[in-house]
């Protein structure tokens, strides 16, 4: 390994030039100047740092004895802001003492103020973090890995040397080196972690079969001369796709062990693995590569990006060691810590067998599935009085370009085949999901052409779009979709990446979204939530951009008179957000008649059907897709207001209905305020002007730093406001200029003795998407909880089998391969749902319930007087009276232990 650099001499400026910053900064201790002089900082960045430690040491922020720690990230801030970086991030924290975690808790602790730190460090720490995660975990399985196939003492003389450590080395920092030459988003970890299988097939090839422990060693004797001659093919041929048999074994048996797609894999070997190593000249026959030269290599890589140097993970450095207590309070969120929250247990799992598990469950979900229409599609096509198929075809053929070009320039021009293999699963995702809101539509209409629909441009790419974003999602590169960091990086795919490549409307593809989830009942927790934080990013501020078509259809509204969300009844507010509306109402809307039912053939006129209608006179068009998005838009904000409210005005309730009124009133009239804005900073507005009018001593300084709590909360919502002509602000300078003076009259009306007509509360809806964000108790269950499966098993060829399972949980899979048969579980699931009514029934029944001795899972076994029947079809009730008598008798125990101490005691 490199030897790190020897710090730079600073010289004394020349007679007549400005003044050392030291004798500029007279009240700046010694150590201070130490610390810039280390990390060879400029003048403007020490002068800048050093206010800023001033600002947040009154701030009380500071802790004494971590004084050094504040001014390292000090003077890390005033060099991202700048742009005037001199030193790397590891340097920096050799120099400070403290590990990755902990700088980045310290510098989300420090930014008690809006104005403390600017979204461009907030970004630049979010991409450290998450490289620094994706290398931990990758560093992690690697050792794992390593120390399954390699021999640790191996017996050959002339093995001896290469020793198990000396492979990991070289296998790491070569990781680390083709990483940095080939993605250019680091962050990603599945095309990552395929890079580091490419790795370990190299090396596994490389070294004698003495090293390997079995089934490498026999795999590695069949594969390593046919591997010399793919080298070879590639030297000065286009890159090829395919292996023969014997070159693929050990990358087979590698992605069998892992759960890793071989094809995917295969891809990244040819495209962007052997080009790596032709770039660095290494080949077959030059034997293994010196670690000196690889690391010099990625020694320069280092200093060029300014960030982690990784290989300090062999060393096992402290500035890399995960420090749990600062990593958990980072990944605190409100959701997460509520008092009296038990959240579920659920089995442990590696970033990597997390990732693995979830592309496997959309591989079990699209294996049947087809990249072309099924049969069932092509019928529905026939039937249209257009067929759409030939224009669907193509748009899916252009579209396919334009992703494929996209994702190369994101990720890295080697993966360009790697964005069309996830184009493709897309594809198959579109065409099932659209074959199913076929089927609902015509079961719900009794209709079978779809013209209309099927040749409107912006459903199918709205609908193509929502199932490329499931992919994306599943793949680990967009999972928080609700963050800020990730939309401050040019090179991510997170949302709203992918309406952005293909020119798509943020609104136009919130319509499709409730109905794709209901359409695909496979689609697993974790993606259901994150297409719920899209529609919600939609609601929030991307519907709301100034070239949105939902500010036409306002206007069209306002124009007949009316109010966007026109269409509900006036107690709308108090029902459940229940809806029958699909995409197909949504997306052909506006419709005909606001009073009156439309029937399927306005739904769905023939394209040549306008004729039809001259005759009868006009009526005014109401827009389902816009009293829709309404309504969802005043339960977000309802919720959001309502979680703030608790927070800073717990001891003024009555005041929660006065700003949902002027919240609302605002949305409803004077909308262009939300243009190119966010829903939040209208909320937190109206709260402090109903707070300044009715004099509440409530500052907008406080405001945020609760809304900072919450957890769809970002910095740019409250410090990057729109103030006008591309001039943005803070928060606090669009209230005093633009949201004060537009409403100033509305406000005051508060304070005087004829107030404005108070809007309904919304009752907090549950999510629309049918899952729960807690675990379900069984009734008269005795504390048993049922909770969504969090994948505790390893995918293998579509089976799932345990993998590492702690006690707890191998009795519970013990209890579930002995329960049998799928339909016992579904008369649990049955009796889960109907957990209302069964305890309204046993409430009606009897006023002090009768604890029950066993569960009644079968139907019509009536076990009140204990007797049991048990046949060979209840094994599970049987194994779960076995664990109740086993666990009473030990606490039984336990009581007479108690008892017989205390009387002990006594005597």
């Amino acid at each position: 390994m490199a030897t790190p650099r020897t710090p730079r001499k600073t010289e004394a400026p020349p007679a007549g030039q400005a003044t050392p910053e030291r004798d500029r900064l007279p009240f700046a201790e010694k150590a201070f100047f130490a610390l810039c002089d280390a990390l060879h900082v400029t003048d403007s960045v020490r002068v800048t740092a050093w206010k800023t430690y001033e600002k947040v040491s009154l701030d009380g922020v500071v802790e004494s004895h971590l004084k050094k720690e504040w001014w390292g990230i000090c003077i890390f801030t005033a060099a991202i802001d700048l742009d005037e970086v001199t030193f790397t991030f590891t340097e920096l924290l050799k120099c400070l003492g403290i590990s990755v975690c902990k700088f980045v808790y310290m510098i989300k602790e420090m930014d008690v103020n809006m104005d403390t730190i600017s979204t461009k460090v907030e970004s630049t720490i979010s991409h450290l973090k998450k490289k620094y995660d994706v290398l931990l975990a990758l560093y992690h399985k690697l050792e794992r890995t390593c120390g399954l196939i390699y021999v640790e003492h191996p017996d050959d003389q002339v093995c001896a040397e290469l020793s198990s450590s000396l492979v990991l080395k070289l296998c790491w920092i070569m990781f680390l080196l083709a990483k940095g030459k080939i993605l250019q988003m680091e962050e990603d970890l599945v095309i990552s972690f395929q890079l580091l299988l490419c790795v370990l097939d190299y090396f596994i090839k490389l070294v004698p079969p003495a090293v390997l422990n079995e089934p490498y060693k026999s795999l590695s004797s069949m594969s390593v001369n046919s591997s010399a001659r793919t080298y070879r093919r590639t030297q000065n041929r286009s890159i090829r796709t395919s292996k023969t048999d014997t070159e693929i074994k050990v990358i087979e048996e590698l992605c069998k062990e892992h759960d890793c797609n071989l094809d995917e894999v295969k891809n990244v070997y040819f495209a962007s693995f052997i080009p790596f190593l032709n770039s660095l000249g290494i080949t077959p026959s030059s034997g293994l590569p010196e670690v000196e030269n690889m690391s010099s290599k990625y020694e320069e890589m280092y200093l060029k990006n300014k960030d982690i140097d990784a290989r300090l993970f062999l060393e096992k450095d402290e500035t890399l060691q995960y420090d749990r207590t600062e990593c958990l309070q980072l990944e605190r969120t409100p959701t997460k810590n509520n008092p009296g929250y038990d959240p579920p247990v659920v089995l442990p799992q590696t970033p990597v067998r997390a990732a693995m598990n979830t592309i496997q469950q959309l591989m079990m979900i699209l294996n049947s599935a087809s990249d072309k229409p099924s049969d069932n599609l092509i019928s529905y096509f026939n039937n249209c009085t257009a067929n759409p198929m030939q224009s669907i075809l193509e748009r899916t053929e252009n579209l396919s370009r334009v992703f494929r070009e996209k994702f190369a320039e994101a990720v890295g021009q080697g993966c360009a085949e790697i964005g069309s293999q996830r184009y493709r699963l897309g594809v198959r995702l579109y065409y099932r999901v659209m074959e199913a809101i076929l089927k609902s539509e015509e079961k719900r209409l009794s209709i079978h052409n779809f013209s209309k629909l099927l040749n409107n441009n912006i459903f199918h790419t709205s609908l193509l779009a929502c199932a490329l974003e499931v992919v994306i999602a599943t793949y680990g590169t967009s999972r928080n979709a609700s963050q800020s960091e990730s939309m401050n990086m040019e090179t991510d795919l997170s949302f709203p990446w992918i309406i952005n490549i293909f020119d798509l409307k943020a609104f136009d593809l919130y319509k499709v979204i409730e109905s794709f989830i209901k359409a695909e009942p496979n689609l697993t927790r974790e993606m259901i939530k994150h297409l719920e934080c899209c529609e919600h990013r939609i609601m929030e501020s991307l519907a709301w951009q100034s070239d949105s078509p939902l500010f036409e259809l306002i206007k069209q509204s306002k124009e007949r008179g009316g109010q966007p969300d026109q269409s509900d009844p006036p107690n709308c507010f108090t029902q459940p957000l229940q809806h029958n509306h699909t995409a197909a109402d949504l997306y052909l809307s506006p419709t005909k008649s606001p009073k009156k039912k439309v029937s399927s053939a306005s739904v769905y006129p023939p394209p040549d059907g306008q004729h039809a209608l001259a005759n009868h006179p006009q009526k005014p068009y109401k827009s389902t897709s816009l009293s829709l998005f309404y309504k969802k838009v005043h339960w977000l904000a309802y919720m959001r207001l309502k979680n703030l409210c608790s927070r800073l005005l717990s001891d003024h309730p009555e005041l929660e209905h006065l700003i949902w009124t002027l919240f609302h009133h605002t949305l409803q009239n004077e909308y262009e305020l939300m243009k190119d804005r966010h829903l939040d900073q209208i909320m937190m507005c109206s709260m402090y002007g109903i707070c300044k009018v009715k004099n509440i001593d409530l500052r907008f300084k406080t405001i945020v730093t609760a809304y900072k709590e919450l957890t769809n909360a970002n910095q740019e919502t409250f410090k990057c406001v729109l103030i006008g002509e591309g001039r943005y602000d803070s928060i606090i300078v669009f209230y005093n200029s633009i949201f004060m003076q537009k409403l100033k009259t509305n406000i005051l009306q508060y304070a005087s003795n004829k107030p404005p007509t108070l809007s309904s509360l919304p009752h907090l809806p549950h999510s629309p998407y049918k899952f729960s964000p807690s675990p379900l108790r069984v009734p008269a269950g005795n504390n048993i909880y049922i909770s969504p499966l969090k994948s505790p098993y390893k995918f293998s060829e579509g089976l799932l089998s345990p993998t590492k399972m702690t006690p707890r949980s191998k009795i519970l899979v013990s209890i579930g391969e002995s329960f049998g048969t799928s339909e016992k579980f579904q008369k649990i699931n049955q009796m889960v749902c109907n957990r209302d009514h069964n305890l309204k029934r046993h409430a009606e029944v009897s006023t002090a319930p009768k604890p029950l001795k066993r569960l009644h899972f079968d139907i019509g076994q009536d076990e009140a007087d204990g007797r049991e029947h048990l046949s060979g079809d209840s094994k599970f009730q049987q194994k779960l009276a076995e664990m109740t008598s086993t666990r009473t008798r030990i606490q039984n125990q336990k009581l007479n232990d108690g008892a017989d101490s205390s009387t002990t005691d006594q005597k």
